[in-house]
């Protein structure tokens, strides 16, 4: 897989050997409840999920902030379970604490995109937040995502609240559209 750069990050495959940096931004409250996960308990609790959700996946990045080397989040374009169409992807992020606030995610998340649209051929790109996260919903807004409705009641969280996702999407097109603006 390929890497993605731009000006201040580094986007790689995870490994096991950031094993300490995911646990040290996944086990804070704020990073997992926004995100829709128990924050981590343990060392072995987060190389478990790494192995399940992050380490050997296609389209799945480790976001390496320059400054440090080291790794402040994740990245990715998984399979939209609510969308069959093969060419539909859906971007999913969470990144550590300290970095919230910086446009670090909103960096990511459209070298991201472009990266789907340009290389993979993706034809749709879309996104899920909860009504709460009004920062995520603002990187996708940034980022030129439509938000396309709320679907209720979807998910039920880890402590047993039942969710709303509110739904945003960016097509080929209207990502063309907006890179004509900039």
């Amino acid at each position: 897989m390929e890497k993605i750069e731009t000006q201040r990050l580094v986007l790689r495959p995870v490994e096991y050997a950031d094993l300490e940096d995911v646990f040290e931004y996944s086990k804070h409250p704020e990073v997992g409840s926004n995100a829709g996960w128990k924050p981590h308990e343990s060392l072995e609790e987060t190389r478990q999920i790494m192995q399940e959700v992050f380490v050997g996946q296609e389209h799945v990045w480790g976001i390496i902030w320059k400054e440090n080397r080291k790794l402040i989040g994740t990245i990715g374009l998984i399979k939209d379970e609510k969308r069959s169409h093969e060419a539909v992807r859906m971007i999913g992020y969470a990144i550590g604490k300290p970095y919230w606030g910086k446009g670090v995610m909103t960096e990511a998340a459209k070298a991201v995109i472009a990266h789907g649209f340009d290389m993979l051929g993706l034809q749709l790109i879309t996104a899920n937040c909860y009504p709460s996260n009004l920062r995520s919903r603002k990187v996708l807004e940034k980022c030129g995502m439509v938000y396309e409705g709320c679907l209720r009641m979807v998910e039920t969280l880890y402590d047993g609240r039942v969710v709303d996702h509110l739904c945003f999407s960016i097509s080929k097109e209207e990502y063309r559209q907006c890179a004509k603006k900039i």
